[in-house]
């Protein structure tokens, strides 16, 4: 594909009738990467002019999106921009104007018929086993019958007049594409109530804004032919059509809420990681070709091409997403990890302050390899910053309810509180020790050791844990074990 010779202008124009979806994201991504490869401009566009479902909400919560991804726009709300406004519903007189410039020139006109009397004419005609589209009935009004039902002010659409002959664009991603025109009705462009249909309004727009590609879903390549034909009748070059693949389910239908979450939001509650999102949606029907897998935002910038993009459907696999988490989570530095969870922390009342910097970086890195998401790591360092824990029932029962281990717990305390230095290294060899002087599998006190001290049967190392966690404390939960109590200590 050879560049346009025009700066590259891009546009993502999201409707807000819902949050942002991990397909948007996606389709997002593409037109970000592309513009940040060819030094063009990222411009988003809100399209709400399907005034019932919009919500400022759903703007909102889209903006917060795109910031989390790092997805910064150029021109767009909160920016601004040679071509503002960026949301359709502050440019509506403009579409009114295209949809009567059509009028003029004969590429559209008045459509009187109401909805259900087309309802009933479709009716007749599937009944009679025919396919229906418009029948042009006001097409072939008099002159005089529109002035009459214009002077009584009728409700009408204004529909675009489809010339016979094929349409054909050629499509980055899937090439040449011919549509016979005789499979197109004469749409809609300009509803009754005053508000365009999508169509006029994203060609109008697009046009205003100088787009020079169009990368968007598979799903409007059905759009693509109607918008081409507003193109031509407006007088305006069509822009470089790109239809990406669709994201699929495991069960390879498209994705919906049935497959767990969709939306960018959840997942960064779920904490993953926005590089990691990232680098799982460019690789969700893009490839930039060899075995590598695991990209900076950087990196995909470098590499990013529109040919890359395959043909077919892209699956969403969580497990895939999580293995990308983990894999960025191993890039980040402890410190990094601890300013993004700063807030967490605070708000799971878990106190940084009581822990020395050197040491909680020594925390971070410790739980590192076993997290898939920030969360995992806010939950497993709570044994390490929080004064009291939570057991779970079934590791106690295991692990701390028999009272033949109390004798030896009292022993191990004692010689923790002694034992110098407190690290890990000295630590294994005092407790093996002991196991073996007082007839003791290791195994038993250190799975005991594990329980007591971080609630739970599993956790890193448990002697490098007993280490950060420090002696106070370890002796103090160790010790309140004594009734083997399934309560916190």
């Amino acid at each position: 594909m050879k560049s346009d010779v025009r700066t590259p202008r891009l546009r993502f124009a999201p409707s807000p009738t819902g949050y942002l979806h991990v397909g948007g994201a996606r389709t997002a991504l593409f037109n970000w990467l592309y513009v940040r490869r060819y030094g063009g401009v990222f411009i988003l566009r809100i399209e709400d002019t399907d005034v019932e479902r919009s919500s400022a909400d759903m703007v909102t919560g889209i903006l917060e999106s795109m910031t989390w991804l790092g997805l910064y726009w150029d021109e767009g709300p909160g920016v601004g921009g040679p071509h503002a406004p960026y949301r359709q519903s502050e440019r509506l007189e403009s579409y009114r104007a295209a949809a009567a410039a059509l009028l003029a020139t004969g590429h559209a006109y008045y459509c009187y018929c109401t909805p259900a009397e087309i309802s009933a004419r479709r009716e007749a005609t599937e009944a009679a086993g025919r396919a229906w589209r418009y029948d042009r009935r006001c097409r072939s009004l008099s002159r005089e019958e529109i002035a009459r039902r214009e002077a009584a002010r009728e409700p009408r659409a204004i529909r675009f007049l489809v010339p016979e002959g094929r349409t054909v664009f050629t499509d980055l991603v899937h090439g040449p594409i011919d549509f016979d025109r005789a499979n197109l009705e004469d749409f809609v462009v300009l509803r009754s109530d005053g508000h365009p249909t999508y169509h006029l309004s994203v060609v109008v727009d697009d046009v205003a804004m100088e787009v020079t590609h169009v990368v968007r879903g598979d799903d409007h390549v059905s759009n693509t032919p109607k918008q081409v034909l507003l193109y031509e009748a407006i007088g305006a070059p069509l822009p470089a059509f790109a239809h990406v693949p669709l994201i699929l389910g495991p069960d390879k239908k498209r994705l919906s809420k049935r497959h767990g979450a969709t939306s960018v939001g959840e997942y960064e509650k779920q904490g993953v990681l926005p590089e990691a999102m990232i680098n799982f949606l460019a690789l969700l029907g893009w490839s930039p070709g060899g075995d590598g897998e695991v990209f900076s935002r950087d990196e995909l910038v470098q590499q990013f091409t529109l040919e890359g993009i395959s043909g077919g459907h892209a699956v969403f696999n969580p497990e895939k997403l999580a293995w990308f988490n983990q894999q960025h989570i191993m890039r980040l530095s402890a410190r990094e990890i601890l300013a993004r969870l700063a807030s967490t922390f605070a708000a799971d009342r878990l106190d940084m302050s009581t822990v020395e910097p050197a040491r909680l970086e020594r925390i971070i890195d410790l739980l590192k390899p076993r997290a898939r998401t920030l969360a995992d790591i806010v939950r497993m360092a709570r044994p390490f910053l929080a004064s009291t824990i939570e057991y779970d029932a079934a590791a106690v029962a295991r692990h701390l309810s028999d009272t033949a281990l109390r004798p030896h717990l009292e022993a191990w305390c004692e010689r923790l509180a002694t034992v110098e230095p407190f690290d890990a290294v000295t630590l294994e060899s005092a407790l093996r020790s002991l196991a073996e002087a007082r007839g003791l599998k290791a195994a038993t006190l250190i799975h005991a050791t594990r329980v007591a001290v971080t609630g739970q049967a599993v956790s890193p190392s448990l002697f490098e844990v007993l280490e950060l966690i420090g002696r106070d404390r370890v002796v103090a939960r160790l010790r309140g074990t004594g009734l083997f109590s399934t309560e916190t200590a």
